[in-house]
């Protein structure tokens, strides 16, 4: 599937337009989408969601005979033509981005692709990965587009949200992984704390789901705060996700520990930011957790849920103009 994305022309073009390329999954879309309107500076980029075709999806990115079917008819059709630079998210676009490099564009990987980053002209890992090299550049969480502007549109798209009673807490919830488990035990206790400083602190409650989340918690969110001042949403049901809104209007967040993608697109607000029970969590996602709570930048959760000063998390444009430095593209 191929959509188009425009931006209104303020920057110099690249040849062509930028080719954002996932597995269509949410966190990878959306990271590779940011980075390249950022890197785009204005001008269109194209969104492409891949359909891996077996045996390749399994062995993606490593390259096997006939790879150039990867991804069908379409797509093999669309490699005679290539763009002057393509970014991918995700272990198939991995392969997409290798195909693509082969054909002459310069290509960016976002996230580790678990074999020699030599196969792409740079790869972007969070810090909290353990990839390292000449051609590898670190940020300090997920790519995602909230920025200023961003807010803004958001604020006014969802401004009936300005007369629910403050402080309005933002809840982002995500589900179990393998790195921590997440669902209604756990729910049940993040919404008793909650609840403790609501009782205390009055406001209002506007919670999110992700595709991650059982159907156990989505219920279970609904009969915890599906009722007046609070908003809630569970899925399509419930009709489009109000999520830029939540952050925006958002005098704090509170999140689920689970979701890397989550936290940074709430830390990239000037809400303060609570987690709840991140010593919960293992391995890369802990290690995130950790330096953002030695920073300042989060705290954990608990029955106070104070305010204190936050700077915004924002690594899409600075990530960008690296890109654009060590590539000499133009700025």
């Amino acid at each position: 599937m191929i959509v188009y994305v425009e931006r209104s022309p303020s920057h110099p073009a690249l040849s062509a337009p930028i080719w954002a390329v996932s597995d269509g999954r949410a966190g990878n879309a959306r990271q590779a989408e940011a980075l390249a309107v950022a890197l785009a500076g204005g001008d269109a980029i194209e969104s492409i969601v891949l359909s891996p075709r077996a045996p390749w999806k399994w062995m993606a990115p490593r390259a096997l005979p006939g790879s150039h079917a990867a991804f069908g008819a379409e797509f093999a059709t669309r490699l005679a033509s290539p763009p002057a630079l393509v970014v991918g998210c995700g272990r198939q676009a991995a392969l997409a981005t290798r195909l693509l490099r082969a054909r002459g564009s310069r290509v960016v990987q976002v996230l580790d692709p678990r074999i020699d980053p030599r196969h792409w002209d740079l790869v972007v890992v969070p810090e909290h990965d353990t990839l390292r090299g000449d051609n590898v550049v670190v940020t300090r969480g997920g790519l995602h587009p909230v920025d200023d502007a961003w807010l803004a549109r958001a604020r006014t798209a969802f401004d009936a949200f300005s007369s629910l009673p403050g402080p309005r807490t933002a809840l982002l919830l995500g589900g179990g992984s393998r790195h921590v488990p997440f669902d209604v035990a756990e729910f049940d206790r993040l919404a008793d704390q909650l609840d403790a400083v609501l009782a205390r602190d009055g406001g209002s409650v506007l919670a999110t789901t992700s595709r991650r989340s059982s159907d156990a918690l989505r219920d279970r969110l609904k009969q915890r705060y599906g009722h007046a001042p609070h908003v809630t949403w569970r899925g399509a049901d419930d009709g489009d996700n109000p999520y830029p809104g939540l952050l925006a209007w958002a005098d704090r967040i509170v999140c689920s520990p689970d979701s890397v993608n989550m936290v940074s697109e709430a830390c990239a607000t000037r809400a303060p930011v609570f987690v709840f029970e991140p010593d919960r969590v293992q391995g890369a996602p802990r290690r995130f957790l950790d330096a953002l709570l030695s920073s300042g930048r989060i705290r954990v959760m608990d029955d106070a849920l104070a305010s204190f000063d936050a700077e915004p998390l924002r690594e899409s444009a600075r990530v960008a103009a690296e890109i654009k430095q060590r590539l000499t593209l133009p700025l």
